[in-house]
């Protein structure tokens, strides 16, 4: 009966492991688009009118046969990043995140979020559907003149003007220097005297490799939130068979382990279509059907977000981009512990001793319910004697066997169950703080000492991984057991099977692990002291 209970709770740890996440399976809800509003060009202020006019009449020929004009590049500098747009389609070319280095070498470049050099993988395009012609690779004139602009300590705009068949569109991109997210406005003027009508869409096209896949408990893909629930569809899945919402999206974009691209489409968005194809991955934002007559203009405002995936940031940047920070099932417990993590770190300065200290933390939480856990196991070991002449003695009768041992625990006040309902509990506050440790930006190249130089990544020497299975082998012998000699040296290969586990996790996951092996056999050692 009590080999039957150990069993039954390695069972339960297991797929606790294993299939905890798949528990959620949000739905998107549905609500009608709103429509489009329309300005005409005599309530612009004068100004607007003259700066719009002088460009049109200077890109009047901007047609498809222009592509043969050489293409010019205007980069925006801020703390953060630089971002270079191509005149080609006044999309995004490039994007250098300049707080985040390839690796952790000194001398590692900046992080490239986006490095296209094709029009077919820059992104933020525009294109026409349903009647209105606006190729996506229009080659637009930029209003200022300069090549490199630095963002300082105001917001900057900076505006893309092209002409086609009396369309005029305008790409106004607005930068913050204290953001990774900015705005763009898209504005559609009528200069004909035919009705334009048709649809506005804007393409999110990041770079997918097929072999990116997703990791355990980290995704990696296209993303969405509708107001309630994140979606996330993997790509391979899109490549054949499109994904396709209604309304009611707060954003989309494509999410790393690390770094997101996101697209807030506004209010004017009527679905989004989310496809894979060869190399890349694309989120179309569509809006509701537009009809403009002669000195007719809309416009359409996005905000866009291409940067880390860190709380503060996501959070000033508002439309609840920092939803895209998902930890799973157990994200509300362990959203408070990366809170922890970092107000240990804003004092220590040292990811891997702020996670030596809240493994000390939660170990001091636990301490009691540990300490009443060993305690009742240490009850049953020394029970073992007499309850095995109760099993010999009522062997075949499994009733009276039952009845007998009850009636036994009553009397010497021994819980079977109490060695494991403790260490359940604490079950789901270590797959919380795996979850953290996992997938946290704030991780990525974090050093600790010596030869761990990167707490995302893996011990390069193993040294932790082997450390840990050795502390892990003495806590399991020293450990009272119920369990028979055939199931205790089965038990014993545990500690095997976890240092293999362990061999690639990030280092940072394996010291939180070596420091509750230490602290446990610490607990252990106290205990049996008690006990002399």
């Amino acid at each position: 009966m009590d080999n039957n209970r150990t069993i039954i709770a390695v069972v339960l740890v297991v797929l606790l492991w294993s299939g905890y996440s798949l528990f959620f399976a949000p739905q998107v809800p549905i609500q009608q688009a709103p429509p489009v509003e329309t300005v005409t060009k005599e309530n612009l202020p004068k100004e607007e009118v003259k700066q719009i006019d002088a460009a049109v009449d200077s890109s009047a020929s901007d047609t498809l046969s222009n592509l043969n004009e050489k293409e010019s590049f205007t980069t925006i500098s801020s703390p953060y990043y630089d971002i270079k747009i191509s005149s080609i389609g006044a999309t995004i070319r490039s994007i250098v995140l300049k707080k985040y280095r390839e690796t952790n070498a000194v001398d590692s470049p900046f992080f490239n979020l986006l490095d296209s050099d094709s029009f077919t993988l820059s992104t933020l395009k525009i294109a026409g559907s349903d009647g209105l012609y606006l190729p996506a690779n229009l080659n637009y004139k930029v209003l200022d003149s300069k090549s490199s602009i630095e963002l300082k300590n105001e917001n900057v705009t900076v505006s893309f003007v092209a002409t086609i068949n009396d369309l005029t569109v305008i790409k106004n991109y607005t930068f913050n220097p204290s953001l990774y997210a900015f705005d763009l406005d898209v504005q559609l003027i009528n200069n004909s005297d035919k009705i334009v009508t048709g649809r506005l869409n804007l393409l999110l096209t990041t770079a997918w490799d097929k072999g990116d896949k997703s990791q355990m408990y980290t995704f990696v893909g296209p993303v969405t939130f509708n107001g309630e629930d994140l979606e996330e569809d993997k790509a391979a899945d899109l490549e054949k068979s499109p994904k396709i919402y209604k309304d009611n999206i707060v954003w989309s974009g494509y999410t790393s382990k690390y770094f997101l691209s996101v697209v807030n489409p506004g209010e004017k968005q009527e679905q989004l279509f989310i496809s894979a194809g060869d190399g890349f991955v694309e989120n179309k934002f569509t809006s509701p059907g537009i009809s403009l007559i002669k000195d007719q203009k809309t416009s359409f405002t996005y905000s866009a977000y291409f940067g880390p995936k860190q709380d503060e940031y996501l959070v000033a940047s508002g439309h609840q981009y920092e939803k895209a920070i998902n930890y799973g099932f157990f994200h509300p417990l362990s959203k408070p512990l990366m809170v922890v993590l970092k107000f240990f770190y804003s004092y220590i300065g040292n990811f891997g001793f702020s996670i030596i200290l809240l493994t000390i933390c939660i170990k001091l939480i636990f301490w009691p319910l540990t300490q009443k856990s060993y305690k009742s196991m240490q009850g049953m070991q020394n029970l073992q004697p007499e309850m095995k002449k109760m099993r010999e003695k009522y062997g075949k009768d499994k009733k009276k066997l039952n009845q007998e041992m009850m009636s036994f625990y009553k009397d010497n006040k021994v819980n079977p169950l109490g060695g494991c309902l403790p260490m359940l509990i604490q079950i789901p506050v270590f797959f919380a703080l795996y979850r953290v440790l996992l997938g946290s930006i704030e991780l990525m190249h974090a050093p600790f000492i010596l030869w761990i130089t990167d707490l995302s990544a893996k011990d390069p020497y193993y040294v932790t991984p082997l450390i840990m299975g050795v502390t892990m082998f003495l806590q399991q012998k020293m450990t009272p057991t119920n369990m028979d000699p055939t199931q205790a040296k089965i038990m014993l290969m545990m500690p095997v099977v976890f240092t293999f586990m362990f061999l690639n996790f990030p280092s940072g996951l394996v010291l939180y692990w070596l420091t509750n092996n230490l602290l446990t056999i610490l607990q252990q050692y106290l205990i049996k002291r008690q006990n002399v």
